[in-house]
Order: structure tokens, then sequence, then C-alpha cells
């Protein structure tokens, strides 16, 4: 599914190059659909490939990023004594992708998916970053199994709004494929109605539950970057460790291929 691309120093890349200010937020409106994995791991890809990134936890309930000691995380507090999202608290977050030379990944949690989008678009916030020469990119993950409706309709309520080329979407295998009536995602409707809005996708495929999908899963509970995990953190065994670069390698070889590499 996904376009072809032009891997290069477009969006800003190491060796020397300047960087060009990104901004990446992961959405998606249904819980546990793997928003902290894409955030994670495509924070621990952009720092890899040495770009200078801030992660922001956006989500006022389960602050899962933030657990990631190995990541540079802030948290962003949205929510008054009252325990209501104030949307009014983003405005000091656009500040900060306006004024600091940097690539911010955000990862915006479930509870706050509406009322962070409906602010992005109402406010027109992606040419506001524009104008002041900032990328923006929507990393979607979409889910297979019984989360396949939920994260197609988060899909369809971002696309219906979004900007041309600026969505990226994680086909997200872990909880099994993502297709359905025989289709793959590409060949859904949906993707057919907004496809000039999707500029690549990213592939977690099915793995063997038993093996790759344990370590996985651990390494996920552990709040643990690849690197830490095939490195030297305790709980895995070498075969593991392996099975985790090869993950590693395989997803940096995708987003390699990416325009914000």
């Amino acid at each position: 599914m996904a376009k072809s691309n032009t891997n290069g120093n477009e969006a800003g890349v190491t060796n020397g190059c300047a960087i060009t200010p990104t901004i990446h937020l992961v959405l998606q409106g249904k819980g546990g659909v793997g928003k902290t994995v894409v955030a994670g791991w495509l924070a621990e890809f952009l720092i890899h490939r040495g770009q200078p990134v801030h992660c922001i936890d956006g989500d006022p309930v389960n602050r899962s990023l933030a657990q990631y000691k190995a990541l540079p995380v802030d948290k962003l507090d949205l929510v008054n004594q009252d325990g209501v999202v104030m949307r009014s608290r983003y405005d000091a977050l656009v500040d900060r992708f306006v004024n600091e030379e940097a690539v911010f990944v955000v990862d915006n949690g479930a509870t706050a998916f509406l009322p962070f989008w409906t602010y992005v678009v109402e406010s027109n916030i992606p040419a506001v970053l524009r104008e002041a020469g900032r990328r923006v990119y929507v990393h979607i993950p979409i889910s297979g199994g019984e989360m396949l409706n939920d994260t197609l309709l988060g899909f369809k309520t971002i696309a219906e709004t979004a900007a041309e080329n600026s969505l990226v979407v994680w086909i997200n295998e872990y909880f099994g494929p993502v297709a359905r009536d025989g289709k793959t995602f590409d060949q859904m409707q949906v993707y057919l109605d907004n496809r000039e809005k999707v500029l690549t996708s990213v592939g977690i495929p099915q793995r063997a539950p038993d093996t790759f999908g344990e370590n996985i899963r651990r390494m996920r509970e552990m709040k643990l970057t690849f690197k830490e995990a095939a490195g030297m953190a305790p709980g895995f065994w070498l075969v593991e460790k392996q099975r985790l670069c090869m993950v590693r390698r395989e997803l940096f070889e995708q987003l390699e291929q990416t325009p914000f590499a």
C-alpha cells in the first residue's frame, strides 16, 4: 500500500545537515491499539538517525510513554481540578512546536483524541505550523482482530479533515490480520475514499505469538526500547534479543524509506 517516497535530506537528516523541525502526532480514538508502541518505536528510530527528538506524553489518563526512561519525554498537563480536558492548554504546546528547533513525537491518549483533533481542525494548526516552516505528520495505527472496526473509524475521522499526503498509516497485525471480507486495508473503501491523504504506510506484521509476540509483549510491559532490551537489560535470553534485533531491523528498514527519515 505504501506509495513510493523519496528518501534523502528532505526532512532534515543527519551527517551535519540542518534539521527541519517536524511534528509527529500519533492519534487514534481507540485505546490499546498500539499508539504508545508506535510513538516509542518512531522516537527510537528518529533518535537513531541523530535527530533532536522531544517526546510529549499527551495522555491525561495513562502516562505510558513517560514510563520509557530511555526516551526524552515531557508530560502534557491537560486536565483541570475537575477532571476536564482543557483544550486551551494545547496552545503552549503549539508554541513549543513553533519556537524550538526540534523533532517532536506526540503520543495523544484515546481519551483526549476528539478534544485534540477538534482543536487541531478548528484552529487550523497544520497551516499555522506550515507557515512557521514546520512539517506535520499524523501517524494512525490500524489494528487487526476485534479492534479493526474501531481503528478504521478513527482513521476515517482524521482523514476526512486531514491535509493531503499528511497521514502515515501503521498496519499493526499484532492482534490479528488487518483485513475484512477478504480485503486488505488498501482495498477497503475507507482507504480508497481518502487515499490522497495517505503519505505512506508502515507494517507491524503478525509474528509467532509464543516467541516474537511474547518477547515484544515483555519488552513493552518493561517499558524498554529495542536498544535496551537487545542490549544490557536483564530478563532476555540471547535468542530473545536476537528476535528483537530482527524486528528492529525490519522496522527501521521500512522507516528509512519514509520522507521524514
